[in-house]
């Protein structure tokens, strides 16, 4: 259960660790936009960005050095720093009595940690002890889609293969592919620092370190996360991650197996009301979601609906989503909104 304390709070002081980079910045445009009760905003980085002056509803503050003793009076904090810097303050921040919501993979599969999708198990939040885990962006993208069918028609496997920005790898991924293609454009030689190929008119099928049995760290996060996010123990997920040129938003295929019969029609009808999640399907017209058009965008959109046929029960979609929103800073502050109504 969340502390008294919080439960009777109006206004919360909120602290956002890593709040200068690309996903900080972006929970403090969220955090004003949705109207987040906010008394005092902690901005919190590194000692080499302590000084810099971020900004926030109308006003200008200096960014402090975190440090485990940064989070006395903090009721919540957003962390956004990676998971070496998450498993270093976290639980101090957690020891101080502040809520901590967590955008690294430190903690997710963590049994005494909440893995949370607001639309999916939000009541999950009121398990925590301190930490509330955000997940991984694919996972967070792909069970808006899946998790409204499965809870209709019970989703056994799926194989999927993601598409994903090269914002999912920070301002360096942007900022590299923005010098492939200026420097393909002028005849010259590119550089490759942030991976391991040229990203500039290329698609890697390379997201993550690779484990011993042949997939990615960031393959296995759909099915572990999945598992624990849909309450799902048989949950399988084959999956292939895929880096393309694209600034933001990822892109997922799906090819989904139910227990249950599923037609195209009754999985439009459940698609169409699932919370956060907008139906783009109409072929004729060529409608259908895109990166461009669904980055900035706070709902996910699913199209390409059709039946699989390469399995019983089966049905194949497409699923867009923005990563940087939805897939991290979005999903988090929705946290922290079930956290604040106690």
């Amino acid at each position: 259960m969340l502390p008294a304390p919080l439960m009777k709070k109006r206004k919360f002081n909120v602290a956002v660790a890593g709040v200068t980079g690309a996903v900080g910045q972006e929970m403090l445009r969220v955090l004003e936009a949705r109207r987040f009760p906010v008394d005092q905003l902690i901005p919190l980085a590194s000692k080499r960005s302590a000084g810099k002056r971020i900004g926030f509803k109308g006003n200008r503050y200096t960014v402090r050095e975190l440090t485990k003793d940064s989070f006395a009076e903090v009721d919540i904090a957003l962390f956004s720093a990676g998971g070496g810097i998450s498993k270093e303050y976290a639980p101090a921040a957690a020891a101080a009595g502040a809520v901590v919501v967590d955008n690294s993979s430190a903690f997710r599969m963590d049994k005494t940690v909440p893995l949370v999708v607001p639309e999916i198990n939000g009541a999950d939040v009121k398990k925590h002890r301190g930490i509330i885990a955000n997940p991984n962006c694919s996972t967070i993208i792909t069970l808006m889609a899946l998790n409204p069918l499965h809870q209709a028609f019970g989703v056994k496997r799926i194989f999927a293969s993601t598409y994903q920005a090269v914002s999912g790898s920070g301002a360096q991924g942007i900022i590299e592919l923005e010098q492939q293609v200026k420097a393909l454009a002028r005849g010259r030689q590119v550089k490759t620092e942030v991976y391991p190929h040229q990203i500039a008119f290329n698609a890697l099928p390379h997201v993550d370190a690779f484990l011993d049995n042949g997939y990615t760290k960031e393959e296995m996060k759909l099915e572990n996360e999945g598992r624990k996010i849909m309450h799902h123990a048989r949950f399988k997920a084959s999956s292939t991650c895929v880096r393309i040129p694209v600034y933001r938003a990822h892109s997922i295929s799906v090819n989904a197996e139910f227990t249950k019969p599923v037609t195209v029609a009754a999985a439009r009808r459940v698609l169409k009301k699932a919370p956060g999640l907008d139906l783009v399907d109409d072929v004729k017209k060529n409608l259908y979601p895109l990166a461009l058009d669904m980055a900035e965008q706070d709902n996910c959109a699913v199209g390409r609906i059709r039946k699989d046929c390469a399995m019983k029960n089966g049905l194949s979609f497409w699923v867009v989503g923005d990563q940087i929103l939805k897939g991290a800073a979005l999903n988090a502050v929705q946290i922290a909104e079930l956290v604040a109504k106690g």
